[in-house]
């Protein structure tokens, strides 16, 4: 027997033998050299004997997602620092917070990256695709979804001249001077020929809805004023799109004839009547397909998004006008999807639609910062300086000229101060600035780019400051944004007849006459065909209150008193079981005819509540704020009112007890405290004499 020792040692050595066996079969198979296949399974198996990674780091897996995500926070916390700063929020628009942060951020980028040659790589850039695919739809679509219809209709011919007409006028006359500047021998500019000043022309000249919205919405300007600047700004998209378009093909061909103004002219009619007529059919299919979610309340928000965000894409596909595309869609769909879904799909959708514009507009101005720092610049003091210089006189003159000629036909007459905060208001923004990026890559570009970004600079930065304090200054009426009640919408549909039925007699058919007529049409077949159930043929007054109960339902639910929630089982949403014959009201229980009455009486009484003006950054209200001041102001009715029935009998008393002191005095026995009895007889006939004195007196 061998001793362990032994034993341990040769077990080593045969360990060692089988392990170089194995390395020399690894290697050899037989004598013969492995191939480079086999040797790759070896070492595959080799591998495979590793110990299993409990930690592994692959950033590139997730690096896009990863850094969106981070863009949209940084924008979220630039946006709640904001307003947690009322001071600052209150002098400063929130824009221009934004556009300084995102010039600090890329700043940084730019200051971290080690190699120079790499700076445009490694800053993110505001290019075209995301700004026209991506971050302007949302925004577009909240506008034209939630835009006043009222006042956007009664105001639409000023709106097209000042969109259509002022735009064209800014266009050539901005291009046409700068054609002038160029043909200076000292700005050295004499390589910029006539179409191309007439194409830079047409991108500076447009306003920019995400601009205009950012600033009046802060302000909270008129109704009138703010309608004519945001429907401006919205309408005039097609006029920048057909002569962006033109003037490039015309600065590719060097010639322009009289056929190419003609189809010129005609484009434009293509571009923004194709996207209204792109727009208006997704918008009605969108409609019609919302009759068919009863059964699946939770998909109801996407076909909002979805179909409206096909509509802008389609008109893109054709190079048409999106943005009109998305505001047909918006204006066409809402009316009739909102009497299909329910109470919560509505309040999802107004809410994303708040949430996804509000982010997009403030990755827009922080990547306008960026952009600002990571592209290169021309700087030419002649070129820019004369373009912000045109730029403001063109927009005066404009809007000048332009109101001289509207206030000949409108009833309720601009004013001097109306005309200055429209041609102040013309903010240019992010889509001059994509519009300048899609030009071809030369020395002229950038040039072009750096004016365009001045001139961003100074109207958000110098126009959007101090526009606020001139509205002061100047007491320019504000909004007051009031509580609609069933009384003023009685008397706003009867003072709409009465004008039409007015129009009607004078043999005059103005815009009152063909509402009623469009009125008409809708509630006679398109509302039969795009609304589901008894909501369709119901009155105007119920569909009023539907409203109300709506609105009643949002505020509860906002302030979280779901205890005190009324029973909403409301006619809307509800799909009759069986067919039933149409009436002219709608067959009603007693308790939901009760309630009906409940809401309208309150509502018809309240005539002094107020709502705050709208903020896309303040969307949650106190549902009970105007019920508690009316309760207070109750309150101190009712203590005044005890007050002066406490003075008045105070008053009472005291002139009743002078009285019985006064003919007391006179010799009189009057009861006074404790039955006691005054008499003074020696004086009787002294005190009488005086009381006649006194009355004849």
């Amino acid at each position: 027997m061998a001793s362990p020792g032994v034993r341990v040692l040769l077990l080593l050595v045969l360990v060692s033998s089988a392990h170089g066996d194995a390395s020399g079969i690894n290697r050899t198979r037989g004598n013969r050299t492995l191939t480079p296949e086999e040797e790759e399974d070896s070492q595959q198996h080799h591998n495979n004997t590793k110990a299993f990674p409990v930690l592994s780091f692959n950033f590139e897996h997730v690096r896009k997602p990863f850094e969106i995500s981070l863009w949209i926070l940084l924008a979220l916390l630039m946006k709640l620092g904001f307003h947690l700063i009322p001071r600052v929020s209150h002098i400063v628009p929130e824009s221009c917070l934004l556009i300084v942060v995102g010039l600090l951020v890329g700043g940084v980028i730019k200051a971290l990256d080690s190699d120079a040659s790499d700076t445009n790589s490694s800053v993110p850039v505001l290019n075209t695709k995301l700004f026209f695919l991506y971050l302007l739809p949302p925004i577009i679509l909240d506008a034209g979804y939630f835009l006043p219809i009222r006042h956007f209709t009664e105001n639409l011919g000023t709106i097209l001249m000042f969109a259509v007409v002022g735009t064209l006028w800014n266009a050539f006359f901005i291009g046409g001077m700068m054609y002038g500047v160029c043909q200076i021998e000292a700005a050295q500019l004499g390589d910029v020929d006539l179409l191309s000043c007439l194409l830079f022309g047409s991108i500076i000249s447009a306003v920019d809805p995400v601009a205009v919205l950012a600033v009046f919405e802060e302000i909270h300007i008129n109704e009138l004023l703010y309608i004519l600047v945001f429907g401006e700004s919205l309408l005039n998209d097609a006029v920048t799109v057909v002569l962006y378009h033109l003037f490039e093909e015309f600065s590719h061909a060097g010639t322009v004839t009289i056929t190419d103004a003609f189809l010129g002219v005609i484009c434009f009619f293509v571009v923004s009547l194709g996207g209204v007529m792109i727009g208006l059919i997704y918008g009605i299919v969108g409609a019609f397909t919302s009759r068919f979610t009863l059964h699946s309340r939770v998909i109801e928000p996407l076909f909002v998004f979805l179909y409206s965000y096909m509509a802008y894409l389609s008109a893109e596909v054709f190079h048409l006008s999106g943005i009109m595309s998305l505001i047909a869609c918006g204006v066409a769909m809402r009316p009739y999807v909102e009497a299909n879904i329910s109470h919560k799909s509505y309040t999802t959708i107004k809410y994303f639609m708040k949430m996804w514009s509000s982010v997009s507009e403030t990755l827009i101005f922080i990547f306008l910062g960026v952009s600002t720092v990571a592209g290169p610049h021309v700087w030419n003091w002649t070129f820019v300086i004369f373009t912000v210089i045109l730029c403001l006189v063109s927009r005066v003159l404009g809007v000048v000229g332009l109101t001289f000629i509207i206030n000949k036909f409108r009833i309720v007459k601009l004013t001097k101060k109306d005309q200055f905060i429209v041609a102040y208001g013309g903010l240019r923004g992010a889509i001059a600035f994509s519009l300048g990026f899609l030009l071809t890559d030369t020395h002229m570009k950038t040039m072009f780019l750096t004016a365009i970004i001045t001139v961003i600079f100074f109207t958000v930065f110098v126009q959007g400051m101090t526009i606020r304090p001139l509205v002061e200054l100047l007491a320019v009426k504000k909004k007051k944004e009031t509580k609609r009640s069933i009384n003023e919408e009685i008397h706003t549909q009867f003072l709409d007849h009465l004008l039409t039925g007015i129009e009607d007699v004078c043999g005059h058919y103005g815009h009152h006459h063909w509402k009623d007529k469009l009125n008409r049409f809708n509630k006679t077949y398109v509302k039969k065909c795009l609304i589901s159930g008894e909501r369709s043929t119901e009155p105007q007054l119920i569909s009023f209150y539907n409203k109300m109960e709506l609105r009643q339902a949002m505020m509860l639910v906002e302030s979280g008193s779901l205890a005190v929630l009324p029973s909403l089982t409301s006619m809307q949403n509800i799909q009759p079981r069986d067919t039933v014959k149409q009436r002219v009201i709608p067959s009603i229980s007693k308790r939901r005819e009760e309630e009906i009455r409940k809401m309208l009486r309150s509502n018809l009484q309240k005539t002094r509540q107020r709502l705050r003006s709208y903020s896309r950054h303040d969307l949650m209200m106190d549902p009970f704020e105007e019920d508690l001041s009316e309760v207070k102001f109750r309150k101190q009715r009712v203590e005044m009112g005890r007050r002066v029935r406490l003075t008045e009998t105070h008053l009472n008393v005291h002139n009743s007890l002078s009285f019985k002191g006064m003919v007391s005095q006179m010799g009189y026995s009057m009861p006074l405290q404790g039955g006691e009895r005054k008499e003074n007889k020696q004086m009787k006939a002294l005190k009488m004499w005086g009381f006649i004195m006194f009355i004849f007196s």
